[in-house]
């Protein structure tokens, strides 16, 4: 029973994070990517603050912590969410999937820059260069056909930012003694802060309704962004990271199929080689030896791709999430 718990969670949030590409497709007939983005952190601050209701968890008071989460809220949600909304604006749902699994990739390079323990090992090194060497086949700027594009970048740099977000949060969140819904939930309050300041920007073209769109924004910010939390928070808790970490190799899988199925979107077999290869290089980067045999002590943290990232932060995080 509880292995059959664990796989429907992993196929649930599987689902609600890899469709979160194809809700903010069929979103953006309706609404500007900024508008899109301040629905969707507005509907899941309030899923969030709803969940901290039910746990009577309160939101953090200490000045300290809410500075980083503001760092955390601009790198984290508003930023790469506003990033990949305007990179959907021609790019497809599926492929813009595939470039988010690019996120442990960018983990990897952020986190000696920050000043972690993690270290380069060869495995991790040669996975880097796998995953990079996928970059490069998906994005064939040698090919007139290839999609290389300010949109596609704009999605590659929102993976980035994704992979900055998490070594800060692991770095400087980690201690906090709050709960993680109500971490999370502070973080959305101030993301949507941030996406109202820029709505003088690009976020006052007139909104004409239309149903479909309509229901997209809400399922994206109420299940894929509020709820598909949750979810993840249950799995990380009984289950561990590593059994979180699972859903991040369905991501791509799924939105690309989503796309394919339903909004009629055609990806070439180097695309769908590219998205293969960089999730090789993925994994490469997340294997570990057996703790004695690596030097240390069972138990003993460990700074890097591992189950470490996602299980030491103070929300848990899956390194390929949307």
């Amino acid at each position: 029973m509880g292995e059959t718990k664990t796989l429907l969670r992993i196929g649930a949030l599987a689902l609600m994070w890899g469709s979160s590409f194809f809700w903010i497709k069929l979103g953006l007939g309706m609404f500007s990517p900024v508008q899109l983005v301040l629905a969707r952190l507005v509907l899941g601050a309030a899923m969030l603050l709803v969940l901290c209701r039910l746990q009577r968890a309160r939101l953090p008071r200490d000045r300290r912590t809410w500075g980083h989460l503001a760092v955390a809220a601009f790198f984290h949600n508003a930023l790469p969410f506003l990033l990949f909304a305007i990179g959907e604006t021609t790019v497809d749902s599926g492929i813009t999937g595939v470039l988010n699994s690019t996120t442990p990739l960018w983990v990897l390079l952020a986190a000696p820059l920050m000043g972690t323990s993690s270290r380069m090992t060869g495995t991790r090194l040669a996975g880097l260069v796998v995953g990079l060497g996928g970059i490069l086949l998906i994005f064939a700027p040698w090919q007139a056909s290839g999609l290389l594009s300010w949109a596609a970048l704009a999605c590659l740099a929102a993976a980035a930012s994704y992979g900055f977000a998490f070594v800060y949060e692991g770095k400087y969140l980690s201690p906090s003694t709050s709960s993680p819904y109500a971490i999370s939930a502070g973080q959305m309050i101030l993301a949507s802060g941030m996406l109202v300041l820029a709505l003088p920007v690009g976020g006052l073209t007139p909104v004409h309704v239309s149903t479909g769109p309509l229901l997209a924004v809400l399922v994206l910010g109420i299940g894929s962004t509020g709820i598909a939390f949750a979810l993840n928070y249950q799995l990380l808790a009984s289950e561990g990271a590593v059994a979180a970490s699972v859903v991040g190799y369905l991501l791509p899988v799924v939105s690309v199929l989503l796309g394919a199925v339903f909004l009629g979107e055609q990806l070439h077999l180097r695309v769908i080689a590219g998205m293969v290869v960089v999730l090789g290089g993925v994994a490469l980067t997340r294997l570990q030896k057996p703790e004695r045999e690596a030097g240390r002590e069972p138990g003993d943290q460990v700074d890097g791709l591992g189950d470490d990232t996602a299980g030491r932060a103070a929300r848990p995080l899956a390194p390929l999430a949307d």
